[in-house]
């Protein structure tokens, strides 16, 4: 009779299994990557407590960790509640307010976090306002039972454009079995190319960029590469992407649209942003794209954009959704000028994007400031940082948007340090 062999060495009756990594531990460990995986995977909500207070007051109050801002506005971009900075976050008996703004929790000296919020810089506080401020969750509502979901995440990555983002949630939400096609238009440096980019990774969605200032040809379209330095090298013509994705929710971004050497090279784009369908060469079967995003960048209109701006009667403030409007109907006929009624006609919206407001302004400035000081041997006092702030809006360009920031903020980084 053959010998039984030898069974495995059962584990010690003590052993204990090792636990996953909670959000605690994600953000004292100052790992943003394991602080997304955690909200992502369902194991923590952003709302959950992380010892005696919540996971956003933890992460305000850890201002020796280097990632700290985007650890929280990762929390934020998945649901954290700036109103549990309160104590006395829910109403005393016989309230009808339920949340604490975060004006009542600076006047609040006895709330631990009234001093850290105190001291925050100008983009932390630009975060934690938008947070809790009314439009965000009405925009956020519109497409919270829709397959764009993700996408409320993007105001955590784009300053300003709030509107924007509202008007483009209305159009995602609404039902429609026309492809959708968004033209993104205005000033360099405003957001436009940010939005495009983050579109398709928020959906977790396949993207091809097409550079259209490469186009000489009717057919070039098809056969253009993905020129995105954000996406990984490809090999894949336009026409691989789409027939590899037929039928799939997947974006194509056009970016610079209206810089084509001959606007009639844009013709081949009426067919899919109509019917849905479209066919590389003649002969050829129709190919299904009716589930593809179509994106479009352009600089269309960006003089119209600041025109509209200067005769508001209060420049500075944000736009009202009256005045949002009345800019999408003037810009409209501008870019059917330029592209042509047919082809516009085949446009779901135009979205304008719209100079940035002083607070706008200064939350990039400290932003940039956040960034290029990471590896700076000491942190800077919330002094310096707010005169670094203010010196460099006053070198704001307005046609040059947010990247005339992040250039003053440098030079006046470099002359400080």
């Amino acid at each position: 009779m053959a010998p039984t062999p030898p069974s495995a060495p059962r584990s010690p009756i003590h052993a204990i299994a090792t636990p996953r990594p909670t959000l605690m531990f994600a953000l004292a460990s100052d790992n943003p990557a394991e602080v997304r995986r955690v909200l992502e995977s369902g194991e923590a909500g952003p709302n959950d407590a992380v010892g005696p207070q919540s996971a956003l007051a933890f992460a305000l109050g850890a201002t020796q960790l280097t990632h700290r801002m985007e650890m929280v506005k990762l929390l934020l971009a998945y649901g954290a509640d700036p109103s549990a900075l309160a104590e006395h976050a829910k109403a005393r008996p016989g309230s009808r307010n339920s949340r604490a703004s975060l004006d009542s929790v600076l006047k609040d000296e006895s709330n631990p976090i009234s001093k850290v919020l105190e001291d925050m810089d100008p983009a932390m506080r630009y975060w934690l306002a938008r947070a809790e401020a009314p439009q965000t969750r009405r925009a956020s509502a519109l497409i919270h039972r829709s397959f764009f979901r993700p996408l409320a995440r993007v105001r955590y990555d784009l300053i300003g454009q709030d509107r924007v983002l509202e008007q483009l949630f209305r159009v995602l939400s609404m039902p429609s079995m026309a492809p959708i096609v968004v033209l993104l238009c205005g000033a360099s440096g405003h957001g436009k190319s940010l939005l495009a980019r983050k579109f398709g990774s928020l959906l977790d969605v396949p993207t091809h960029t097409v550079n259209m200032t490469t186009l000489r040809s009717t057919h070039d379209i098809w056969r253009s590469y993905s020129m995105s330095p954000y996406e990984a090298p490809s090999s894949c013509t336009l026409a691989d992407f789409l027939l590899e994705h037929e039928g799939k929710r997947c974006v194509v971004v056009l970016d610079e649209i209206e810089k084509t050497e001959d606007e009639k090279m844009l013709s081949s784009l009426l067919m899919p942003w109509e019917l849905g369908r479209c066919s590389f060469e003649a002969g050829r079967r129709h190919v299904d794209v009716s589930q593809v995003i179509w994106l479009g960048t352009s600089n269309i209109g960006h003089d119209l954009v600041f025109e509209h701006q200067r005769e508001r009667q209060d420049p500075e403030a944000p736009l009202s959704r009256d005045e949002y409007v009345d800019l999408m109907g003037l810009l409209r006929p501008r870019v059917s000028e330029r592209l042509g009624p047919s082809l516009l006609s085949r446009v779901t919206t135009v979205l304008p994007f719209v100079p940035f407001t002083k607070e706008e302004k200064m939350a990039i400035a400290a932003e940039a400031l956040n960034s290029l000081a990471v590896n700076l041997p000491r942190t800077m006092p919330p002094a310096t940082v707010d005169m670094i702030v203010r010196k460099s809006i006053e070198a704001y360009v307005p046609a040059e948007g947010a990247r005339s920031l992040y250039r003053a903020v440098s030079t006046q980084l470099l002359d400080t340090v």
